[in-house]
């Protein structure tokens, strides 16, 4: 028994025939408009990441600052 993918479903629901074709092993005729996409894919993949490491970025240097700030004003009440 083969596994059954949401993918494959979700092909199947949109369009029976390109189901169909996709299971007869038929190349989709549309390539270019799949690796445009693919590409837009991997670029926004590529953004999260970066935001992602930005966000740390700047959580640790408000941390930092904080730290600083609060040894400032320890070291002024000395």
């Amino acid at each position: 028994m083969r596994t059954i993918r949401a993918s494959e479903i979700g092909s199947f629901l949109y369009c029976r025939r390109a189901w169909w074709y996709q299971q007869q092993g038929t190349p989709s005729q549309n390539q270019a408009e799949l690796a445009a996409g693919s590409a837009l894919h991997h670029r926004h993949g590529r953004a999260v990441v970066v935001s992602g490491l930005l966000r740390a970025l700047a959580l640790l240097l408000l941390l930092a600052g904080l730290v600083f700030l609060a040894a400032h004003f320890t070291l002024q009440a000395l």
